[in-house]
């Protein structure tokens, strides 16, 4: 597995914080901006989520982040931007999905942090299976 954008299970706060940590010498930065996302416990059908276990092509998904990641520094003043998604059984609650940007400003920032999470979501082949709580299981739909 390629743990350039993959992390197997979920992603632990200490991760984050550490990666906010790193960039504390970096005394060109003004300004962050964090996306997480969090496994949900949806309903479906009377049947509640209890976990998503996530797939993706990786080859073609590690491609695409880059395309991605490289047209967010082509058009946003960014100092830095790391990306990180789950992969395999992540619970309800746990976080699954991390996009972190930084610029000297917080506009760029922010924006740049949002044209990630969309382009990701939109182009990416992440796909997740809903495990419900009675062990059934379906592939996810995005709402």
């Amino acid at each position: 597995m390629s743990d350039k954008y993959f992390i197997q299970g979920p992603i632990s706060p200490v991760k984050i914080s550490n990666s906010i940590a790193k960039h504390q010498s970096k005394t060109n930065i003004g300004a962050h901006s964090i996306f997480l996302g969090q496994v949900r416990a949806d309903k479906t059908d009377d049947r509640t989520v209890a976990a998503i276990e996530y797939t993706a092509y990786q080859e073609m998904a590690v491609k695409e982040i880059d395309i991605i990641r490289e047209e967010a520094f082509e058009t946003f003043d960014l100092t830095c931007a790391h990306i990180y998604h789950s992969l395999g059984i992540v619970n309800t609650g746990e976080l699954c999905f991390f996009v972190f940007t930084s610029s000297a400003h917080r506009q760029a920032a922010r924006e740049a942090n949002q044209f990630l999470v969309d382009q990701i979501k939109e182009r990416v082949p992440v796909f997740g299976k809903e495990i419900f709580e009675d062990e059934t299981h379906q592939w996810k739909v995005n709402r």
